[in-house]
């Protein structure tokens, strides 16, 4: 299902005219605060995963 410009267009002109130009800000900041927040999340599990894959490598014998 693609959305073309004008579906997009009319999606933006309904979410501008329940929330208001003014708060448009604020909401697309709180979503960008909550995107990082969820990469920072996911970044620091894989780190863990890794340093935990790295431990049980290193601490087997060969």
């Amino acid at each position: 299902m693609n959305f073309g410009i004008w579906e997009l267009l009319v999606v933006l002109v309904i979410v501008m005219v329940i929330f208001g130009a003014g708060k448009l800000g604020s909401i697309g900041s709180d979503l960008g605060k909550a995107v990082r927040g969820f990469r920072n999340a996911v970044d620091s599990d894989n780190k863990n995963v890794e340093r935990e894959k790295h431990d049980d490598d290193s601490g087997t014998p060969s």
